[in-house]
């Protein structure tokens, strides 16, 4: 295995979705420009960029013809991710040699990985979510608990294929990048090996989510609780709008709500959302100014990878009261406060608590931004470099 000029590992980036793009689009973005910006070499390969790649070693769009994108449901969404797939399976053979290691995504990476394997090259398999049957399984009790179906084009709604498919993605991966405590777990308790399991996390964009004006008087504005996401069971809407009433904040504070939701729940939660001290947004392009807005983001997520909400919160100023299945990086009582999944009773104290002690408040937005530095898309790019090299290391390779 050759070495690069700087060092690094040189890695060929696998992503069969549009780089750039809303959700998971955007931390491969992230993750791509981060590790061009820190001098790794990159060989990307995804359908479609949005967000420029000046740095790479080459970009492939798979998808792109004379210009011209074109767009996964015109192929099938299912057959846009096989071609992508194979395009980088074939690929592989002519990067051997250029190339330390295969990231990939899923849903289009098993011939991918399988070329890598023939050629000897390391894969690492990104893993978003937590297990695919822990996140089913959670998605689904979510749904049923509020007295809903997942609608067929949910994610998150259990097929039996798609968790086959996941499974031999985990089972073809050398490793599996796994961005938080929760998710690793999901994967221990399933009995995978540890020397497979390789922690990273996400980050957060320094200049969307700017640092709040120390000026800005937090006390003399009402007591403000702000939810980010989509508006479904999974998300947990209907525990954070039950702990808000039921803290009787809502008698002096505001309540926002950012995110569409679904149609289904919205009727189950519109008894809810009706009282006064509730605001929809709707979905907001600049989150960075609502969250700098807010005292607290409630997110009791049932089921989460990792979720960027969490530490653009931190960033903004605006403290986390967030369930312990978020994949956050939140320490409780230092720079925000964790509940147990499902606990609506603790998050209710918890705002109860804040909106009383505001000297307590105060010490847990300090706390949270004091991480600013740590928390960036830059500093998580270095522990997936971190995560690459022990991957590589495990594999007898050094850098």
């Amino acid at each position: 295995m050759a070495e690069s000029e700087s060092g690094r590992p040189r890695i060929l980036y696998s992503f069969p979705h549009t780089i750039g793009g809303p959700g998971i689009g955007t931390t491969a973005a992230h993750q791509v420009q981060e590790l061009i910006a820190q001098h790794f070499e990159v060989y990307v390969y995804c359908t479609c960029s949005r967000v420029n790649l000046d740095g790479a070693i080459r970009v492939v769009q798979t998808l792109v013809v004379a210009g011209h994108r074109i767009p996964h449901r015109v192929l099938g969404v299912e057959r846009a991710y096989r071609y992508h797939d194979q395009r980088v399976a074939l690929a592989i053979p002519r990067l051997a040699g250029a190339v330390d290691l295969i990231h990939a995504w899923p849903a289009g990476c098993l011939r991918t990985f399988a070329a890598a394997a023939k050629d000897g090259i390391p894969s690492f398999r990104e893993v978003p979510n937590p297990h695919t049957e822990s996140a089913f399984e959670d998605a689904g009790a979510a749904a049923r608990a509020v007295g809903i179906t997942l609608p067929p084009t949910d994610p998150h709604r259990y097929t039996a294929r798609r968790l086959s498919q996941e499974n031999a993605e985990f089972e073809a991966a050398d490793f599996l990048l796994l961005p938080s405590e929760y998710v690793r777990t999901s994967f221990t308790v399933r009995g995978y090996p540890a020397d497979k399991l390789l922690r990273h996390r996400y980050g957060f964009d320094p200049v969307a989510f700017s640092e709040p004006d120390p000026s800005e008087q937090y006390a003399t504005r009402p007591f403000t609780a702000i939810f980010v996401g989509r508006g479904e069971p999974r998300k947990g809407l209907h525990l954070a709008l039950r702990a808000w009433l039921d803290s009787g904040v809502a008698e002096r504070g505001q309540f926002i709500v950012c995110g569409s939701i679904m149609p289904d729940y919205r009727r189950v939660l519109a008894p809810m959302l009706g009282h006064p001290s509730i605001r929809e947004l709707g979905f907001v392009t600049d989150v960075g100014t609502v969250l700098r807005s807010a005292d607290v983001l409630v997110f009791p997520t049932v089921s989460e990878g990792s979720a960027l909400v969490t530490y653009e919160a931190m960033a903004s100023g605006c403290v986390p009261l967030v369930s312990d299945a978020a994949g956050a990086c939140t320490r409780h009582m230092s720079d925000g406060l964790v509940h147990h999944v499902g606990d609506v009773g603790s998050l209710t104290n918890h705002l109860q608590l804040l909106a009383e002690d505001r000297a307590l408040l105060a010490r847990l937005r300090q706390g949270a931004l004091s991480r600013r530095g740590e928390l960036s898309w830059e500093e998580a790019a270095s522990a997936l470099g971190d995560a690459y090299r022990t991957g590589l290391a495990r594999k007898g390779a050094s850098f």
